[in-house]
């Protein structure tokens, strides 16, 4: 039986491909939980207007992602942090405060964006950041920490 997979299935395939099983493991096992529909004709050219729509909303979201990557790549992030007399830092900034800062500052939206940072930033000074968005796009961001007055 062809039938059009709704998710992706381990050793099977991936979603939307059409593949050929067995009336038992489709009738059993993906009708039930909603894994695969049949592969009708009319089921058939649904999933290419499907496809369609799809490619155009990810590459509309590669445009987004890489108009992100370019104005990251061309700001800079500021956080005051209390310094004792010494120039010592009294706390950090973690990977957290800096996401919540792309946000607050309107750079990120919804985006998912994972920020590379192997401890948290304890030095006044600048520090290059690595972001990896979605797809494969990466960016880098200058945060600097500056001594709270």
């Amino acid at each position: 039986m062809k039938v059009i997979l709704l998710e992706d299935i381990k050793k099977i395939g991936n979603r939307f491909d059409v593949k050929e099983v067995s009336d038992g493991y489709a009738r059993n096992f993906l009708f039930p939980k909603g894994l695969a529909d049949v592969a009708t004709p009319a089921a058939l050219k649904e999933l290419e207007k499907r496809k369609t729509q799809m490619e155009k909303e990810d590459h509309e979201l590669m445009k987004r992602l890489e108009e992100i990557a370019r104005l990251l790549k061309d700001r800079d992030l500021e956080f005051p942090v209390k310094t004792g007399s010494n120039g010592e830092v009294f706390g950090s900034v973690t990977k957290e405060m800096i996401l919540k800062g792309l946000r607050d500052s309107g750079l990120l939206r919804t985006e998912r964006a994972e920020i590379k940072l192997e401890r948290p930033l304890k030095e006044l000074g600048e520090h290059k950041i690595e972001i990896h968005l979605k797809k494969g796009i990466k960016a880098e961001l200058k945060v600097k920490l500056i001594a709270q007055s």
